[in-house]
């Protein structure tokens, strides 16, 4: 016999009976009007890294896209089905988002997995084709001399948030749209077990802590 997740029931009560009677009038205004988020999050499917928590948003404040690795291909128009690119489609020509943040984080089994070459990475799978976006062709990612694996494997997180928007730029209707000044794009790292987070400084090309911890 299928049942459902008990765990998610329990959720959706609690739900129910706490937070929708104090949102109760937000969800029907969404419901009516349709949403209109002004920032798009792409982050990694880690069950630990949600971005409706860690930023408390409420309903319709948030156009999320997760994945492995929180990875965005390059601008690849073969006629294939591209989640991602789909989702940042809508986003950027329906929506009309005003910022895209890629949010990366500590502790990526999918970056970890890369790093360390190790099972489910083999060719024929999908988690292997998909983290092979990261590395463009003929680039090689080795721990550096005296650097610590801990230091290797942050260091390629916060890669794959600057590889991500890189990718970014490679689809015209984003260029266009940062380039005439209608949106920005930004880069973020979460540390999972402090609940820390670091955001992007592009001039810089680091990462800091972000203001107000």
């Amino acid at each position: 016999m299928i049942t459902f997740p008990q765990q998610l029931l329990e959720g959706y009560r609690a739900f129910a009976t706490q937070r929708l009677p104090t949102e109760q009038t937000r969800y029907r205004d969404l419901s009516v009007k349709g949403q209109s988020p002004k920032v798009m999050v792409i982050g990694c499917c880690d069950s630990r890294v949600s971005p409706e928590v860690i930023f408390d948003a409420g309903p319709g404040e948030l156009f999320v896209m997760r994945n492995v690795a929180n990875l965005v291909p390059v601008y690849q128009p073969d006629g294939g089905a591209h989640g991602v690119s789909a989702a940042l489609e809508y986003a950027v020509s329906v929506l009309r988002i005003e910022h895209i943040v890629v949010l990366g984080h500590a502790q990526c089994g999918g970056i970890r997995a890369f790093v360390d070459k190790t099972a489910p990475l083999s060719e024929g799978d999908f988690i292997g084709r998909w983290m092979q976006m990261f590395i463009k062709p003929g680039e090689v990612v080795e721990q550096r001399g005296h650097e610590s694996m801990q230091d290797f494997v942050v260091r390629i997180e916060k890669a794959a948030v600057f590889r991500s928007l890189e990718n970014l730029m490679t689809f015209p209707f984003v260029q266009q749209a940062v380039d005439a000044g209608q949106m920005q794009l930004h880069g973020a790292y979460f540390g999972v077990a402090e609940g820390s987070l670091f955001v992007l400084d592009q001039v810089a090309k680091e990462f800091k802590r972000a203001n107000g911890e």
